[in-house]
């Protein structure tokens, strides 16, 4: 079960977080994550979805073949100096007041590569989620939104409650412009910058 986190005021900005004037309510929100980021067990996350701080305990055990499968399937067909991962990681995007720790992403390894745990959103080249009951709203509504209009080239939606997988692509202001949606054990096309199939055979096993 996710957990919201009230936001007290804080004085000092997020280290990625440039300011010329007093921290915004997002900012003093990225230090209390990462105060509480700190201080977590294993075994949880924290991201800020809906103008709150939620944490949720990572994905079961059974995730991991999907997971595994598709980090598989994508890696021969990364984007020059980019890498694929499932270990987690917190993409900030200041412009929408969000920041998510997506399953799976394919990011931008040299944009990666600060002294933060709030890496840039504009690294992203795709990112995946997998559907459970405590962030499945907002892994189908929110973070579809913010992904486009944030400009991530792919969004793959796994929903694991109906056993879908859709495919967000061609980002725009307005968030996707185009999504392709099947049944686990079909074949989707993952679009540019990868240009290959996904094959989902076995995935409802």
């Amino acid at each position: 079960m996710a957990t919201m986190v009230e936001t007290p005021p804080r004085t000092t900005p997020p280290p990625a977080i440039s300011r010329t004037s007093e921290p915004t309510a997002f900012e003093e929100m990225c230090n209390l994550l990462e105060q509480i980021d700190a201080d977590l067990p294993d075994g949880y996350r924290t991201e800020i979805i809906g103008g709150n701080i939620v944490v949720s305990p990572w994905s079961k055990g059974l995730y991991l073949r999907i997971m595994r499968s598709l980090v598989r399937q994508l890696r021969p067909h990364l984007p020059e100096g980019h890498e694929i991962d499932t270990s987690p990681c917190l993409f900030l995007f200041p412009g929408h007041e969000r920041s998510y720790g997506p399953d799976i992403h394919v990011s931008d390894e040299a944009l990666t590569n600060v002294d933060s745990i709030h890496l840039p959103g504009e690294a992203l080249s795709l990112v995946g989620e997998l559907t459970s009951p405590s962030t499945a709203d907002f892994d189908r509504r929110e973070k579809v939104e913010v992904y486009g209009r944030a400009e991530v080239p792919v969004y793959v939606l796994v929903d694991m409650d109906e056993t879908t997988v859709t495919v967000y692509s061609s980002p725009s202001s307005k968030g996707y412009r185009t999504h392709t949606q099947i049944k686990f054990g079909e074949k989707v096309r993952i679009p540019v910058p990868f240009e290959c199939e996904l094959d989902t055979a076995g995935w409802d096993s």
